[in-house]
């Protein structure tokens, strides 16, 4: 028997495996409703449809340059300057397939083996996994309230002491998953100047850019201009499964990231950039969804406490709700487990997100709709009270 390497044996992505588990609930027809993972409740703008239908009938599908198609490159470029009063050079922009293969991208074009890389805990488990699985050591530095739920200069320079390490690279996410933490301009550009200062890499998660509500939603691209930002057509434009990202490097990593690219990607999908390049202007049904999913969490903010389910962040972005179970549980696979069997409704255990504390804590995914979000929780708060 062929033993699997140690690369491999990262901790599994449970929001996954609950979501399977309810999908075969739903095969079995149990009216499950998925609040798991993070998947738009509508499809992708009709731009992008129509777009799409246009390239696969005239037979419009092929390799693009390992960069990305052009007209998609400036269409991003453009983007910026609309959007974040900022020139970017498209040259510095790679279409990557989602922006899982834009981290992929970013940890082997600037850690070797064996370097070491802050990211926030709470936070994505794919970043943990990942960085492991490359051979990095993964330095989680805890978010609070202390922090303003955000990774600070101070706490990485004592996290890294604690650790015995120098770091070599800072990975943040804003709005930031399962947090819904947004990062303001000032505290972004410290971070950044602090990277800068200490030669330390500086990757900014966008990835759910364009879903804030009220909070300022600022771009690294703005006034850093060493760090990788990466950021993806699955949230805003609600194009998951379209497998669609882009990245924006310092003109002098553009080409070894290309070069890593060709070998592991050739190029992300032709139809999915054309479709991509479609939706940078579907502008009035982004804001249309971008509204539905403030109601959502306008409504759960309100409602979640209501039934002992208290907030352990700002819902300031995203489609997030994290919340406390403890008065119910420690133990929140277990939780989340039993709340799918039986009040059929799918969420999140924390463990995927804290190793440490998320066993009291739910990620709830408010990205579908609003009738959605008043069933789910009427079936959760007769639950609850069973309990």
């Amino acid at each position: 028997m062929v033993i699997p390497s140690s690369r491999s044996t990262v901790d599994p992505f449970h929001a996954m495996d609950i979501l399977a588990q309810a999908n075969r609930l739903k095969a079995e027809g149990r009216p499950v409703l998925s609040l798991a993972v993070g998947q738009p409740g509508a499809s992708a703008p009709e731009q992008a449809i129509r777009a799409a239908e246009h390239a696969l009938r005239s037979g419009q599908i092929g390799y693009t340059d390992a960069l990305g198609r052009a007209d998609l490159r400036q269409g991003l470029a453009a983007y910026y300057g609309k959007r974040h009063g900022t020139s970017v050079d498209a040259e510095r922009i790679l279409v990557t397939t989602g922006s899982s293969a834009g981290f992929n991208l970013a940890f082997l074009a600037l850690f070797d083996a064996g370097d070491a890389v802050a990211i926030a805990r709470p936070g994505y488990p794919a970043y943990r996994n990942i960085l492991k699985a490359l051979g990095l050591v993964v330095i989680e530095v805890p978010v609070g309230p202390e922090t303003d739920y955000t990774l600070t200069p101070d706490s990485l320079e004592r996290e890294a002491r604690a650790a015995g390490v120098r770091l070599k690279g800072v990975l943040l996410a804003s709005p930031a998953n399962p947090t819904g933490t947004v990062t303001g301009r000032a505290a972004l550009k410290r971070l950044a100047a602090w990277c800068d200062d200490n030669k330390v890499a500086f990757i900014s998660d966008e990835i759910y850019h364009g879903l804030t509500y009220g909070a300022e939603e600022v771009s690294a691209v703005e006034f850093a201009p060493n760090a990788i930002v990466i950021n993806s057509f699955s949230k805003y434009y609600r194009m998951t499964g379209w497998r669609i990202g882009w990245m924006v490097m310092p003109q002098h990593l553009v080409r070894p990231v290309e070069c890593l690219a060709q070998s592991l990607y050739i190029s992300a999908p032709e139809l999915s950039q054309i479709a991509a390049m479609a939706a940078l202007n579907a502008g009035d049904e982004l804001e249309g969804y971008r509204a539905a999913c403030k109601a959502n969490r306008d409504f759960l903010q309100q409602r979640l406490p209501q039934l002992g389910l208290c907030l352990l962040s700002p819902m300031d972005g995203a489609f997030y709700a994290y919340v406390d179970v403890s008065r119910f549980s420690n133990d929140s696979m277990q939780f989340a487990k039993k709340m799918l069997l039986e009040a059929d409704v799918a969420t999140t255990p924390g463990m995927d997100f804290d190793p440490l504390e998320g066993h009291r804590a739910l990620r709830i995914s408010y990205a579908g709709t609003l009738a959605d979000m008043q069933e789910a929780t009427d079936r959760i708060a007769h639950w609850l009270q069973r309990l």
